[in-house]
């Protein structure tokens, strides 16, 4: 992939300015100052309607990623505003993981470590470290050692649920910082089973291409692969947009806890197929089987997940060409999204990144159909993230 990627693939695109970063985070703080009265001790609905989001109560598996924006947004620019704000939300996430509300699924990385880790880390809360920690033992208890993974969702065990997500990537981060609070010695509970994750997901979900599958099947009894298949990208053998960014950025973070080489190797792989698919503006179709010349929609959230995760991955590059290759990509990626797909006026969205996708229906998939060509929670914190480590040596939440 070396070759492909550092070649003149992408010396034509502009990158983003210091200014216009500076200008687009400054913006989305705020934008997010502006919402506070709206989803005061509420959470944003997962996608907007009609470009405006509509309040929710602290159930759904994207709740973390608006407190995660109101952090952020806090370091951005010291206001005390936020705190208050991101600290109310810790009390609403330790509620939700004391009472076990809608908590039934792998989704503790993405509740937890935007909206909890980062509040410890910023303001030494003891609730916030309390709620991350009782999120990353509600995680373990999904993890099944027939197979070696952590189970997505559904009944335990239930041979028709038996299978992880590419997602999950992004919530074992939740555990290596559980086991480094907790001053779990050597590999511990905690980094085995994310390890063992890593491994199966490795394994099983990167496909020969660099591509990846949404959700792998395995089989209760033997721990082997049954099949993959999706049920949010177009089809079964396609590559989804968003799961295909998972895949890239959570190589990434997870690189940086465990330094495994093969992780590099995922991360180049699936990289180079991302890059192989995207359109002129380096912004997905919804499904990577879509290149050009369709009138799909687009994911924006993809490409600010894929941006994070070259950023984290820049850090950590065997060359300093590499490093630098991997920086300048993503500030294209950032570039195109401050161009063409943020908001620019508070009138027309209450969010921070038009055109996302959460799950488009296709003839062969079992989605529901919602968030089409909306603005996404997660594709609002990832823009802003990624916009803040452009800006600042900035210390993760993952």
């Amino acid at each position: 992939m070396g070759d492909l990627f550092l070649g003149e693939l992408f010396l034509d695109k502009p990158a983003a300015t210091p200014d216009e970063v500076g200008r687009a985070l400054d913006f989305c703080a705020e934008q997010v100052m502006r919402s506070l009265p709206r989803f005061a001790g509420r959470c944003q609905n997962h996608s907007s309607v009609n470009n405006f989001y509509p309040a929710c109560d602290n159930v759904q598996w994207t709740c973390g990623f608006w407190p995660g924006e109101i952090w952020l947004a806090y370091e951005r620019t010291g206001n005390n505003a936020f705190r208050e704000a991101g600290l109310a939300l810790v009390d609403s996430f330790l509620s939700r993981i004391e009472d076990k509300i809608e908590v039934d699924h792998h989704d503790m990385g993405f509740l937890y470590s935007p909206s909890c880790v980062s509040a410890w880390k910023l303001t030494g809360s003891e609730k916030a470290r309390r709620a991350a920690l009782l999120a990353a033992d509600q995680l373990m208890r999904r993890f099944q050692p027939i197979g070696g993974f952590f189970q997505a969702w559904g009944q335990l065990g239930a041979p028709d649920n038996y299978r992880y997500i590419i997602d999950c990537l992004l919530n074992l981060p939740l555990l290596f910082w559980a086991a480094n609070e907790t001053g779990e010695p050597g590999e511990g509970r905690y980094r085995a089973r994310a390890r063992e994750h890593i491994a199966t997901c490795l394994a099983h979900s990167f496909r020969a291409d660099g591509s990846t599958f949404h959700t792998v099947f395995m089989d209760s009894q033997t721990g082997g692969m049954l099949r993959g298949a999706t049920c949010q990208g177009y089809r079964d053998d396609s590559a989804w947009a968003r799961g295909q960014a998972w895949a890239i950025c959570g190589a990434a973070f997870l690189f940086r806890h465990t330094r495994d080489p093969a992780l590099v190797a995922a991360f180049e792989n699936a990289l180079a197929f991302y890059l192989s698919r995207l359109p002129e503006d380096l912004t997905p179709y919804w499904d990577m089987i879509f290149t050009s010349g369709t009138e799909e929609p687009r994911d924006s959230s993809s490409a600010a997940i894929t941006a994070c995760g070259l950023l984290e991955m820049a850090r950590f590059a065997a060359t300093p060409e590499a490093s630098v290759s991997y920086a300048r990509l993503a500030s294209c990626m950032v570039k195109s999204l401050i161009d063409r797909y943020a908001v620019r006026d508070p009138a027309v969205s209450d969010g921070l990144l038009l055109h996302g996708t959460y799950s488009k229906k296709s003839p062969y998939n079992t989605c529901t159909p919602e968030g089409v060509d909306e603005c996404t929670s997660w594709g609002d914190y990832f823009y802003m993230e990624a916009l803040t480590r452009l800006s600042a040596d900035w210390d993760s939440y993952w």
